[in-house]
């Protein structure tokens, strides 16, 4: 039986919601996976900005072969010490008064979504439903997050649209004055830099703009911080570049974060401001599993270790590095790259030909990388990537480059 065949026949009983690639991994250790055949791969996908800290980081194994071997889980019904502690550090380290711990980031942005319409509900203004997102935005899969998202093909065949969400075109600043400017509207949400949207940075005085018009109308501002969070721009938080020092920069009312968060393990978490969350009260939002004594070890462990100058000053250093050395790859590679765009270590690489057989030439090379909107390629590398680690990956995507001019030559 073939490979293909093989996968396919093996994979019969799980929903086919997934074009999986023909790969699967057994063990991994930093930034490298080691494949059930044998092969080892530089990994610069990290489960989508997830292993932040790279695979089996002894520091999160530690922590949850600790906490594992206590307590795993206790209902919400009873005080958890650990998910205090780390609200304590979310909280001394950002804009916000309160968290809500989940277990992923669509959770989070339910829970944020969920916060400012009840803000505005609290303050008798029920009638302020509208959440306006934008184009190329993905807040995750769940019905509000899908409709909150920029992607039209993600909320087909599910019935109709969730009344009050609509979408703005990235850049147009006069509709966006518009909609902030509605009566009706409850919160703006967007991603300081868009993952699967194509690495789209949004410039530092936007977001002190955006956060200025929100205040001024009454509108909540929510950021979508799960991908580009937790370190993967360099700071803690990707706002913080729009902070400004003794006044209201761009930070937001509500964030949600995830991913790193866990360094792999399912944590996710919505931040708020006291006023933004004054609407969740007793019994309005609840989490069977959310901030258990195990993902509290574990994201403790991981925060901890990523919100230190030595990760931070890393992230900035690799990143440097690769945007330098992916500008010389654009300037040798006219035909095959376009752009270079994104922030920190959430890199995207706009392309000419196919993003997606993009990615298969570049794993044929042993490095892996994720797609993203706007025909990229994304490099989402661990936070402790080495400039080395960086330097091999540049080598393997030149050595696609190679092969993707030599395939347009052929179809030529």
């Amino acid at each position: 039986m073939s490979t293909s065949t093989s996968s396919t026949a093996a994979q019969h009983h799980i929903m086919g919601v997934y074009n999986r690639a023909p790969l699967a991994f057994e063990r991994g250790r930093g930034a490298r996976l080691f494949s059930t055949d044998g092969d080892e791969y530089l990994d610069c996908v990290a489960g989508i900005a997830t292993d932040g800290l790279g695979h089996a980081h002894p520091v999160l194994v530690e922590a949850l072969k600790t906490q594992g071997e206590k307590l795993w889980h206790v209902s919400n019904i009873y005080r958890i010490p650990e998910q205090e502690e780390l609200a304590d550090r979310l909280c001394a380290h950002s804009f916000a008064d309160v968290v809500f711990f989940t277990n992923s980031g669509t959770e989070a942005i339910e829970c944020a979504l969920k916060t400012a319409r009840k803000y505005h509900t609290a303050n008798g203004q029920p009638e302020r439903i509208e959440i306006f997102g934008f184009d190329g935005s993905f807040h995750g899969r769940s019905y509000a997050a899908v409709n909150a998202s920029g992607n039209p093909s993600y909320v087909e065949g599910f019935g109709p649209r969730l009344p009050g969400y609509s979408q703005l075109t990235f850049g147009d600043h006069d509709a966006l004055k518009a909609a902030i400017a509605n009566p009706t509207t409850a919160a703006i949400i967007v991603e300081p830099v868009q993952g699967e949207g194509g690495a789209r940075s949004i410039p530092e005085h936007c977001l002190v703009s955006l956060r200025a018009l929100c205040d001024e109308h009454g509108v909540l501002l929510i950021y979508d911080e799960v991908q580009c969070g937790m370190g993967r721009t360099g700071k803690l938080f990707a706002y913080e570049w729009a902070a400004q020092d003794g006044g209201v920069g761009g930070e937001p009312h509500i964030m949600a974060v995830a991913k790193a968060l866990g360094g792999g393990f399912p944590v996710g978490a919505c931040l708020a401001t006291t006023e933004a969350a004054k609407g969740m009260t007793v019994g309005v939002h609840g989490s069977t599993f959310g901030g258990n004594p195990l993902a509290m070890a574990v994201g403790k462990a991981a925060f901890d270790t990523i919100n230190t100058d030595e990760i931070l000053d890393n992230v900035k250093r690799v990143a440097g590095y690769f945007v330098q050395q992916l500008n010389g790859l654009k300037d040798r590679f006219p035909d095959i790259i376009v752009d270079i765009r994104g922030k920190g270590l959430l890199i995207g690489i706009k392309l000419i030909p196919n993003n997606r057989e993009f990615m298969v030439l570049a794993r044929d090379e042993k490095l892996l990388v994720a797609g993203g909107g706007d025909n990229c390629v994304r490099l989402l590398p661990p936070l402790n990537l080495t400039v080395e680690e960086a330097s091999e990956a540049i080598a393997k995507l030149e050595q696609a480059c190679e092969a993707a001019r030599a395939a347009q030559n052929v179809v030529a």
